[in-house]
């Protein structure tokens, strides 16, 4: 019998031929909607001569999505077996375009499967979306741009502003380095299964400077400690790495709380605190 179009067959037959169930343990919640999936490759912009990663493509609607652009190549990073077999299908389709790597993406450095100019673009498993976010905010300055789907309340809480409720760790690493959008939202009845939340998709667009390795891991400490104790007053909870020395340094008052510190002065903080720790 032969084998059914990969690129037009019903993603809902590609799930049921291949025994794809989306698993709670794997985070998984597959896109089904061409529509859609082809409105977030669009988000991602011209794709015309860039490499693109997709991260945990599942039964493959992105990935088609993708393939459609004009992007030199798309590696596909998957872990799940299932999932293999379906993108494997899709790679003898486009053999020239499409490349998978079975591998767990948190333990793999995403920049050497492909060379710049690269994009992540991808509909991130719930459980591993914000360690995997913030593993590539360590790197960014090797991406050109990250188009990532979250839960709903992570996106709010990447692009949260100082002062409000979602604003946070994750708010401050990743504004730090990028220009962060909350771009589209997606109701739960869009996926199978459907989640209990809604889903937001997230633009972030690196800075032309980019912060070392070693001012990268003193906003780590610093943010940590800030928002380990976000009741606080921040001369409270920097104690452990400076307290009031480093919020004097920072011209930074000691009876504040982290969330009503901008994006500028965390900076002031990290860097005085990398000074005092180099």
């Amino acid at each position: 019998m032969a084998m059914p179009d990969p690129v037009q067959e019903p993603l809902r037959d590609v799930i049921a031929r291949h025994g794809l169930d989306a698993r709670k343990a794997l985070g998984q919640h597959f896109l089904l909607d061409p529509g859609i999936t082809a409105r977030i490759a669009a988000l991602a912009g011209d794709l015309t001569g860039r490499h693109v990663v997709e991260v945990g493509p599942g039964p493959g609607g992105l990935t088609r999505s993708l393939l459609a652009t004009p992007a030199t190549s798309v590696t596909a990073v998957e872990i799940d077996r299932r999932a293999v077999a379906v993108i494997e299908e899709l790679v003898a389709h486009f053999p020239d375009r499409l490349r998978l790597v079975e591998a767990d993406a948190t333990r793999r450095d995403l920049t050497e499967l492909c060379p710049a100019p690269r994009q992540i673009v991808a509909n991130l498993p719930y459980n591993v979306g914000t360690p995997l976010l913030v593993g590539w905010l360590r790197q960014a300055a090797s991406w050109e741009r990250l188009t990532l789907m979250f839960q709903m309340e992570v996106g709010e809480r990447i692009c949260a502003a100082p002062d409000t409720d979602h604003y946070g760790r994750l708010a401050v690493l990743a504004q730090w380095t990028c220009q962060a959008s909350l771009v589209m939202r997606i109701p739960p009845g869009a996926f199978s299964p459907p989640p209990k939340v809604y889903s937001a998709v997230v633009s972030l667009i690196p800075h032309a400077t980019q912060p070392e390795p070693a001012l990268f891991r003193a906003m780590e400490q610093v943010t940590a400690a800030a928002f380990g104790q976000r009741r606080k007053m921040l001369r409270g909870s920097l104690r452990a790495i400076g307290g009031e020395a480093l919020l004097g340094e920072a011209g930074i008052a000691g009876e504040r709380r982290a969330e009503t510190l901008s994006i500028a002065e965390f900076d002031r903080l990290a860097r005085c605190h990398a000074a005092r720790t180099t």
